[in-house]
């Protein structure tokens, strides 16, 4: 409660939302703060793939750039012997290397014009082609294993032309540099894949939390479109934008349900001073009709009469509401059996429904539950009121020769009590505007009434926690009142209700 009496509410519980996992998963998919956070995931993922992307860039070319060096630096020295001591020199120095490297880093191939080996630790010249530049990628072959198995591993050399169509290639095996690159690729693919992992996890837990919060006030908001203007949103005296947005909700809530009850009271009080002199008006009137008159003068005052019973008549009707909506005829409550109430109601509108030529049908009552699923607790007299003025209303709007059916059914803990006719029935867009005080439809103006027979019936369904629908029967209306079934191991006053 807070400090105004008000009821709050919280975060949604289990009782105020019952939703399923996946039902709860699709909402949060479909957040906007859960496509926010796949935004913030998507430019987060393309940031880390770019500075990761970047760094693999720059390691993968400084290594090349190192190998290439390393190998110019040997062509270098290569270079140097061939222009001192000729082809001899050249060829004993490339024979000395290799045979300190035959399986090694560096690789050294010399051959004739017609790529056969001269001298090297290779046995045949590669057979792709080198770039431009005379830089050549290719593949080597080692045996791995006693039965000669071979592994393939990449390699990258120079190749120079010398005199007398004499090839040198010059290179280094790179097997380490591409091991590098593929630990490279592989951590760039997994911190890729963690950072959207994280940034989805992140966006899903911040969407739920926010749902929620957001839950709780449309929970409220739709409590208090039922009719519940007390409901008020929790604060949890955090001070953020979701704090000061319940703080605000509640002050313009607690404005709302003043303004309302001052509205309802004026309405009250003025129905309740109104009543005494129109009681006493229709008293004297009566006494006026008792005195000789004549005929016209009579008919006179009949009207009079009847305009003072008209008026006292929706007098009653807004005290009844208010009364009802007071909440004060609770202590009234009692266990009754709908089905044995409604045939009551049937029996006393039959006769006028008959005098329509309308066929009035109860239907049996359906329950797969037993018959203690059928009892429900409420108010016997003022759930007699609602189900008469409904079936006061299908019989007003019935055409003759229509069709009114009443019927009690049992679903998911609760007992509809539905009334159904074949009139003209309620457009949808209207179904909502004819549960308010003294509106009616354009085409029922003509008819008897103060547009307070459905309030009433409303104001009665709220005070039991029923739910009022209006549908479409195809054709006419179809009302239903849903309310919940008696607890059994509840307080059970006397039976109501259970004889005609």
């Amino acid at each position: 409660m807070s400090p105004d009496g008000t009821r709050v509410v919280g975060s949604a519980t289990a009782d105020q939302v019952e939703q399923s996992g996946p039902a709860r998963a699709r909402e949060i998919l479909a957040s906007s703060t859960f496509r926010l956070a796949l935004l913030y995931a998507f430019l987060m993922g393309g940031s880390v793939l770019i500075l990761l992307g970047f760094i693999y860039w720059s390691t993968a070319v400084y290594m090349t750039r190192q190998t290439d060096a390393t190998i110019e630096a040997e062509i270098k020295g290569l270079a140097e012997q061939y222009r001192s001591r000729g082809l001899s020199g050249l060829t004993t120095l490339v024979a000395e290397r290799s045979a300190r490297s035959p399986r090694g880093a560096g690789v050294y191939l010399l051959t004739d014009d017609e790529y056969r080996p001269l001298v090297g630790n290779i046995e045949a010249w590669p057979a792709a082609e080198p770039d431009g530049d005379g830089w050549i990628d290719f593949r080597l072959r080692d045996a791995v294993s006693a039965d000669d198995r071979e592994e393939e591993h990449a390699a990258r050399g120079k190749v120079f032309r010398l005199q007398g169509g004499l090839r040198l290639l010059v290179g280094r095996d790179v097997r380490d540099l591409t091991a590098i690159r593929g630990l490279i690729r592989e951590a760039l693919g997994w911190g890729l894949a963690f950072t959207v992992a994280l940034a989805l996890a992140g966006g899903w837990l911040m969407s739920a939390g926010i749902k929620r919060r957001i839950e709780a006030v449309n929970q409220v908001g739709r409590e208090i479109m039922e009719g519940d203007l007390s409901r008020r949103i929790a604060s949890d005296g955090s001070g953020d934008e979701f704090d000061q947005l319940a703080v605000n909700l509640n002050r313009m809530l607690a404005r709302i349900e003043a303004l309302m009850a001052s509205v309802r009271q004026v309405s009250d009080n003025i129905a309740h001073d109104l009543r005494t002199p129109l009681s006493r008006l229709h008293t004297k009137l009566s006494q006026l009709r008792d005195v000789d008159l004549g005929a016209e003068a009579a008919a006179g005052v009949d009207e009079a009469i009847a305009d003072a019973e008209e008026l006292l008549a929706a007098f009653n009707a807004l005290l009844r509401i208010a009364r009802v909506e007071s909440g004060s005829r609770r202590a009234a409550f009692a266990d009754l059996d709908p089905v044995v109430l409604l045939h009551d109601v049937a029996e006393l509108y039959e006769p006028l429904a008959a005098d329509k030529g309308q066929h009035l049908e109860v239907s049996p009552a359906q329950s797969d539950a037993g018959p203690e699923a059928l009892h429900i607790h409420g108010d016997r007299d003022l759930l007699f009121q609602a189900l008469a003025n409904l079936l006061d209303n299908a019989i007003k709007y019935t055409p003759p020769g229509g069709h009114i059916r009443v019927a009690v059914t049992t679903d998911n803990g609760h007992v509809a009590i539905t009334v159904s006719d074949s009139g003209p029935g309620i457009p949808p867009e209207l179904r909502g505007k004819v549960l308010q005080r003294f509106y009616r439809i354009d085409a029922s103006r003509s008819e008897p009434g103060h547009g307070l027979g459905l309030s009433l019936v409303q104001a009665v369904a709220q005070l039991h926690g029923a739910e009022l629908t209006l549908g479409d029967a195809a054709p006419g209306l179809r009302v239903a009142l849903r309310l919940p079934v008696a607890p059994k191991d509840g307080p059970r006053g006397a039976r109501a209700g259970n004889g005609h």
